[in-house]
């Protein structure tokens, strides 16, 4: 990669990282006046699918019609979605967007002990100890009495990382049994759709479902922009990853924290205690030491659904 190259595509690695970083401060707008997560979740996921299929439509994509097709995406929209974004929309209606940005980083941490068991990676110092610190940035955040704004947040920790260690199952199972066949763009077209119809007479029941038929305000305006956000932001990422290698576009984990809790401070106006400072650096320095480095030989599937959500 020459330097111009490196210039242009570690630009597009931070525009793609701040734009993820701002779904989480736009779903804390979200959630603000007591949507419910299903009802949340339903619309993302049809927002999610429209907006693959139209680059579907533009890319001559297909969808093969196959049973390990299916499979592959009925994992991922329960595993990829529909639970942990039931335990995400509730957490961060408690939590503050910029603590759920740290926790959801934790992802390649909780990944490596699953792919140990799974015998997808081999046993590294370098990386147990990137988890210890992942592990004592989430202790900082829970022990100290003072690091939350409010004690009883304490509760909710352990729902923001229901997400987490879904994705890193995700992950996981992409690495270790694939996606059917399909590519990153139509494996998230076929969940998002299957999710949507899975989600959707759920919803109904449970009496969670939000017409859109209503005076838009901010809750509204904030949740679709952040589901469009994320589709185009995922459709950039997948395009990074093909130019210029999984390795280098895994780098915008680190972007999208940082981001997170810089774009909670401007847009929410959160502010943190020094604990809270203090966790994000030891989480991004288990990130950097638990991230693969080009020599371990990252599978192609592990980096799309496992480095940033």
């Amino acid at each position: 990669m020459t330097r111009r190259e490196l210039a242009f595509y570690s630009g597009i690695l931070v525009v793609l990282g701040m734009g993820w970083g701002v779904t989480q401060p736009l779903t804390k707008i979200a959630v603000s006046t007591g949507y419910q997560p299903l009802g949340l979740i339903f619309w993302q996921l049809v927002i999610g699918a429209a907006a693959m299929a139209a680059v579907s439509l533009a890319t001559g994509r297909g969808f093969p019609m196959t049973w390990p097709a299916f499979a592959a995406c009925a994992v991922i929209a329960l595993v990829g979605t529909l639970i942990p974004n039931s335990a995400g929309y509730k957490a961060i209606a408690h939590l503050p967007a910029g603590v759920m940005s740290i926790l959801i980083s934790l992802v390649p941490m909780m990944a490596f002990p699953i792919a140990l068991v799974l015998g997808l990676e081999r046993f590294s110092t370098r990386r147990l100890v990137g988890l210890m610190a992942g592990l004592a940035g989430v202790l900082i955040l829970v022990l100290p009495e003072a690091s939350l704004p409010e004690r009883a947040m304490l509760a909710w920790i352990p729902l923001a990382l229901v997400g987490p260690a879904c994705y890193a199952f995700e992950g996981n199972y992409v690495a270790r049994w694939g996606t059917g066949g399909l590519d990153a763009i139509q494996v998230l077209f076929g969940a998002s759709v299957l999710g949507a119809a899975i989600a959707l007479p759920v919803t109904l029941g449970a009496g969670q479902f939000i017409s859109p038929v209503r005076v838009w305000q901010a809750p509204e305006w904030a949740f679709v922009a952040s589901s469009v956000i994320h589709a185009a932001v995922y459709c950039g990422y997948v395009w990074l990853v093909a130019k210029a290698g999984p390795v280098f576009a895994a780098q915008v984990s680190y972007v999208v924290t940082v981001s997170g809790v810089f774009w909670s401070l401007v847009l929410l106006g959160e502010r943190y205690s020094p604990y809270i400072w203090a966790a994000l650096c030891l989480v991004l320095l288990g990130v950097f030491l638990v991230q693969p480095r080009s020599q371990d030989g990252l599978a192609e599937g592990e980096t799309i659904k496992d480095t940033v959500r």
